[in-house]
């Protein structure tokens, strides 16, 4: 192993069972605040990345996205938020998470350590070229997720990884590799902390920078969402009350109508 293994590096802060319980907090904000310029530095390969995955959804491609633990459930928290905020089919991003759908409240003993499964998971899918596979692993050392990464490549796949070890296995494995540098967790090796933070950082910005690029955005309104609730309708009536320069109740008539903010406005106008 020729690199540092930055999340495993001693805490900057110790005797933690001796703070008060303001002081513990003070501290975790003190380390939190450095995650966002880490990630910061990492906005050239996150732009490469979008592109990437910009020209290939526009041709029906996917974006998948593997990894074990809160990784895994990183991935599928964010993959799961697209069809509600976006309208996008939920088969366009999909989440897999080492050990299954258990997997995502429960711990599955020893899901991580199959080299094998994460290709297995994908193909499922019916995984094909024009898709874009996103390995994200604090450690960069998953073995679901570099042996998921190592199949995609083998097959022609657009690989992409999401790592807090710069220098790391996934880093080297990837065509486009993500390496946030957030340093020691604040409780020693518990990557749930900023390396977690980080990486929910970076998928905000990768799936919402290419709903935008695709157009799911208009100005800086979700007039693709999902309108599954009151609080929805309520909203996408008022986007178009400002869309159109109309009143609620007409807004609210054509948002009924056409079932989303994008075609109530087109209709509009």
């Amino acid at each position: 192993m020729n690199y540092i293994k930055i999340t495993e590096t001693p805490s900057n802060h110790d005797n933690l069972e001796q703070l008060d319980t303001a002081s513990i907090l003070q501290k975790m904000n003190e380390e939190d605040k450095k995650v966002a310029d880490a990630v910061a530095l990492c906005i050239p390969q996150i732009t490469k990345l979008v592109n990437a995955l910009t020209e290939r959804f526009e041709k029906g491609g996917r974006l998948f996205y593997i990894g074990a633990g809160t990784s895994g459930r990183l991935g599928i928290l964010d993959a799961s938020e697209i069809p509600p905020t976006y309208g996008m089919p939920h088969e366009r991003v999909v989440g897999l998470i080492a050990g299954g759908d258990t997997a995502i409240r429960k711990s599955v003993e020893h899901a991580e350590d199959d080299r094998a499964q994460a290709w297995a998971d994908l193909m499922a899918h019916e995984i094909n070229d024009l898709d874009v596979v996103v390995g994200i692993a604090a450690s960069g050392t998953t073995p679901y997720v570099l042996g998921g990464i190592a199949d995609a490549k083998k097959n022609g796949l657009l690989t992409g990884g999401i790592t807090n070890n710069p220098g790391s296995p996934l880093a080297k494995a990837v065509d486009i590799p993500i390496e946030i540098n957030v340093g020691p967790e604040f409780v020693t090796g518990s990557t749930r902390m900023k390396s977690g933070t980080s990486q929910k950082l970076a998928l905000n910005m990768i799936s919402t920078a290419l709903m935008i690029r695709i157009g799911r955005v208009k100005g800086n309104k979700m007039v693709n969402m999902q309108l599954s609730n009151n609080k929805l309708v309520d909203r996408g009536v008022r986007y178009v009350v400002e869309g159109l320069g109309i009143d609620y109740a007409e807004a609210e008539e054509l948002l009924k109508k056409h079932g989303s903010v994008k075609k109530a406005i087109e209709a509009g106008n």
